[in-house]
């Protein structure tokens, strides 16, 4: 199936396939390429709509008869960490965050094939080489950057502990996937580096920091209800997150809106039909 908007963008629907976070359900994306002197642009835009990217691909879950997975994003102005957060990024105060452009290295090959074998095994990444692995990383068509976390006292050469590939957004950082090492447990790598990154954020101005998306009854999706100043893109707006048993994940056949209809209703960036701006350059980033 294709939609398609009286403007340039190109919409279209996957075939469902099975959900990769609540069993016994079905999937399917509407999605769009992200190319061209706009990609920017559309990025931008479309991320404040529950979009996310993958490459030079923005996709938004369009489930026939679910509305599980919720965008998540962290106002960062009003983010103060937990008691058990501030314990989390004292026991990682020997790192050190190292910022690059999104270049694949091996060393962080390396670390994500000991993530995904300690971890998601049994994931659709499971099989990633690495020319697949460099692709992730490097096909992008909008600013994104490899952060990396080692072992301070090595400097860049120091032992390299985590992982975040992240989008510069024009109102926040967009964490596109991040992965750690497996032996380190106990330091909460993946909500350490969040952590880091809103502190981040703070620094370079910006008001958000997106998380990807939040699934009630996923138990790998827990953890991101854990940080104070959550919202969620809920019925096309976003929201300050309440409580997880606020947001139903049951199934109902009236619970999303047409394709067509949802396409129609998207805010597309204005400079698709005009020239494009040019972007503040953010000091660090």
């Amino acid at each position: 199936m294709r939609h398609s908007l009286p403007t340039i963008p190109q919409f279209y629907v996957t075939a469902p396939q099975p959900c990769p976070y609540l069993p016994g359900r079905t999937e399917r994306k509407l999605f769009t390429a992200l190319q061209g002197d706009q990609a920017e642009a559309m990025n931008d835009s479309l991320s404040k709509q529950g979009f996310r990217r993958s490459q030079n691909v923005l996709y938004r879950p369009a489930c026939a008869d679910c509305c599980a997975c919720l965008s998540a994003r962290i106002r960062v102005a009003d983010f103060s960490p937990s008691r058990s957060q501030r314990r989390m990024m004292r026991r990682n105060r020997h790192l050190a965050r190292h910022v690059s452009s999104a270049w694949a290295t091996e060393d962080q090959f390396d670390l994500f094939r000991r993530y995904l074998d300690a971890r998601h095994a049994d994931g659709g990444m499971a099989d990633m080489d690495v020319f697949e692995f460099a692709a992730m990383i490097e096909e992008t068509p909008v600013r994104t950057r490899i952060l990396e976390y080692r072992d301070g006292v090595g400097g860049m050469k120091g032992d390299l502990w985590g992982v975040c590939l992240t989008d510069v957004l024009d109102d926040g950082l967009s964490l596109v996937y991040s992965f750690f090492d497996p032996r380190h447990e106990r330091n909460s790598l993946g909500s350490y580096m969040i952590l880091d990154q809103i502190e981040l954020a703070r620094k370079l101005g910006l008001p958000y920091v997106y998380l990807g998306y939040w699934v009630p009854g996923s138990p790998k999706m827990d953890y991101k209800a854990r940080f104070a100043a959550l919202e969620v893109y809920h019925r096309d707006r976003w929201q300050a997150f309440q409580t997880p048993e606020t947001y139903s994940g049951t199934t109902h056949p009236l619970s999303v809106k047409p394709i067509a209809e949802q396409v129609a209703s998207l805010s597309m960036p204005e400079s698709l039909s005009a020239p494009v701006a040019p972007r503040r350059v953010l000091r660090g980033l």
